[in-house]
């Protein structure tokens, strides 16, 4: 059986291959060129999400950009209400550090750090 190679520059070339070979180099190119057509005609909706999976869909939308728009100026808002040490040290929490790590970088007693974080924390709520 005898397979044509079209290459990227036109050139043509047939090649001889046993007819098992053949035959698969044949249903593969089939199998490529019907997926091909059907996802040329494939529409995406904003709910492919919940037919086709997340690799479909997407989590941005206009309303989602302007809540978190929205959010990110309510926190910025709220950690300026906060001193710099409590907002360094809130920040250094949200980044992972554990209490007694944050105590040990600022060079305080850890029961200090503890009380300052909390009170960072009721801070933060009540302006948030």
């Amino acid at each position: 059986m005898k397979i044509q190679w079209k290459f990227a520059d036109g050139t043509t070339s047939e090649v001889e291959v046993n007819e098992e070979i053949g035959n698969y180099i044949t249903a593969s190119r089939r199998e490529e060129s019907n997926l091909a057509r059907k996802e040329r005609y494939h529409c995406y909706s904003l709910d492919a999400i919940d037919y086709e999976g997340l690799e479909y869909a997407t989590d941005t939308t206009p309303e989602t950009d302007l809540i978190r728009e929205e959010d990110a100026a309510r926190i910025n808002t709220a950690l300026d209400k906060l001193s710099e040490t409590q907002k360094r040290r809130l920040l250094m929490l949200a980044d992972g550090l554990s209490v007694n790590e944050i105590a040990r970088i600022e060079d305080v007693a850890p029961n200090a750090a503890w009380k300052s974080i909390e009170s960072a924390k009721k801070k933060f709520k009540k302006h948030f």
